[in-house]
């Protein structure tokens, strides 16, 4: 009787946690050295720089139409199947490219707007979709388990790209290795999307999630704590996209670092940015996270302009390690709070809107930076000049990180300390690019503080529920805990005569009006 359901859970849990590892494989291998390819190509430094950057506005405007594409479909998981085989297909066009040597300029930002575009559109309604499919009881345990094999995969197709283009350079063979860094690349986002059409969808698309207007997105910069964040945030991105996208043409194309050393610096900063999350989780326990975000954000600050010191490559070994180490208190700082203010039906409104203002922030500093590298020349003086404007405007980003931190709430009760991720990209400067996995951060505060929460408001609506039969619950948490030993079950309920009045469930938070009324006798 409960064997069905019992191998459904486990193939999905199953299938996702490899799809994130096939996922990471390719952004670690594939999109994380396109700007390289563009240089191997001869197409200069600007270019290479911003192929890393521009695209991505396309990413975001693609995600806003992901809602009305997964009505239209009637499923999110075709949305995302579909979305997946588009990006696996991008690297085929790179494929002939770098067999044939040749490509148009245009073709490469058409190329990688598709790629971007089609991976952030799977965003949404992943979130929402995987959040039906892994029990709330595991989510926490099972989502960091899945992240770290993600980050370990990245690890792991960053050391595969470097070493490969070194042999391949070696061998003076250098866009054969390309070729085949892109082969592997689109092969498993490619199994990726088998892996996800192979989940089962149980619940249809919802509409109880609340999307937030425009209006009142904008408004809450002046007068929510979330929304002055954000600004920070942003403020924070222009600032660091004057010089970000610039780091990896100025290592290959003015630096002639060999592909091996070039791995080494990017290994490094990512590599610092995993060892270091634990010891952040403790430092948010002890300190609370307003002071690890003022940490964060005042290293923040001279990050780009540790450049201009010295290019020992022993020195930017050790700039890379603090890098690395700052972008991850910095984002898993962030984030925290941000959605810590968020109630859980309007999260994947506003990061979706929060990834296109992102993206235009992006778009804004490359673009200044940019310009200012043409201004200056494109030599090692044009180099120096925007990595030290990167780093003298983030310094006024300070006064808008006093702001936002003024007016954050004191927290009540312990926060959490980790936060499960997905990683969508790889930088030199920044380590990864990487966004939250909504279905694994707690309730948020509103939400604790009696405002009314989507699950409470799904239980009012009419909508069909997801419920498992009573006697399937022990097995269901036995196969839970045999295929992730970690995760202990819930205790089987004892055996008692019906009372009078049904016991109330403890693993159900209580709504307001609960909470309001007396005990029963």
């Amino acid at each position: 009787m409960t064997s069905a359901p019992v191998t459904e859970l486990r193939s999905n849990l199953h299938r996702i946690y490899c799809d994130a590892v096939a996922f990471s494989l390719m952004v670690g291998a594939g999109e994380t050295y396109l700007p390289a390819f563009v240089l191997a190509l001869g197409m200069g430094e600007l270019m290479a720089g911003l192929v890393a950057s521009i695209p991505m506005l396309a990413g975001a405007l693609l995600q806003l139409v992901s809602p009305a594409a997964v009505r239209r479909l009637g499923s999110h998981k075709r949305w995302v199947v579909l979305c997946a085989l588009a990006q696996a297909a991008s690297f085929l066009p790179l494929i002939v490219a770098a067999l044939s040597g040749r490509i148009q300029p245009f073709a490469v930002f058409a190329i990688a707007a598709l790629y971007w575009g089609a991976g952030m559109a799977t965003g949404p309604a992943w979130n929402t979709w995987v959040g039906t499919l892994v029990p709330v009881r595991i989510r926490a345990h099972y989502f960091a388990r899945r992240s770290r094999a993600a980050h370990m995969a990245v690890l792991a197709g960053l050391a595969i790209g470097g070493i490969g283009l070194q042999v391949g350079a070696s061998l003076h063979k250098p866009l054969l290795a390309f070729a085949l860094l892109f082969l592997l690349s689109g092969t498993c986002r490619f199994l990726s999307a088998a892996l996800l059409a192979g989940q089962s969808e149980p619940i249809p698309p919802s509409t109880n999630h609340r999307e937030v207007p425009w209006r009142e997105f904008l408004g809450r910069f002046r007068h929510q704590p979330d929304g002055r964040l954000l600004l920070y945030m942003l403020a924070t991105q222009i600032a660091v996209q004057i010089s970000g996208p610039f780091f990896t043409p100025y290592m290959l194309g003015e630096m002639k670092l060999s592909y091996g050393n070039y791995l080494l610096l990017i290994a490094t900063s990512y590599s610092s940015r995993i060892l270091v999350l634990p010891a952040l989780g403790g430092l948010v326990r002890r300190v609370g996270v307003r002071r690890v975000l003022w940490l964060a954000g005042l290293g923040v600050v001279p990050l780009s302009a540790l450049w201009v010191v010295s290019d020992s490559m022993l020195y930017l070994f050790v700039v890379q390690l603090f890098a690395g180490a700052v972008w991850a208190a910095y984002e898993l700082a962030t984030f925290l709070m941000l959605f810590e203010t968020i109630r859980e039906e309007e999260r994947t409104s506003v990061l979706t809107t929060y990834n296109l203002a992102h993206a235009f922030a992006t778009v804004g500093g490359a673009s200044l930076g940019g310009f200012l590298l043409t201004h200056f020349g494109t030599g090692h003086a044009a180099y120096m000049a925007i990595f030290a404007i990167s780093g003298s405007i983030r310094i006024f980003t300070i006064f808008l990180l006093a702001r936002a931190a003024r007016g954050f709430p004191v927290p009540t009760e312990p926060q959490p300390t980790t936060l499960p991720t997905r990683v969508l990209a790889v930088r030199p400067n920044l380590g990864s690019i990487e966004r939250p996995i909504l279905p694994a951060l707690p309730e948020p505060a509103v939400a604790r503080a009696g405002a009314p929460s989507a699950e409470a408001e799904r239980a009012s609506s009419s909508e069909p529920q997801r419920v498992e039969p009573a006697d399937n619950q022990t097995s269901l948490d036995l196969a839970l805990v045999a295929h992730w030993p970690n995760q202990a079950p819930a205790p089987p309920q004892p055996a008692t005569t019906a009372p009078a009045t049904p016991l109330p469930d403890p693993t159900v938070r209580a709504t307001t009006a609960d909470r309001a009324s007396p005990p029963r006798p």
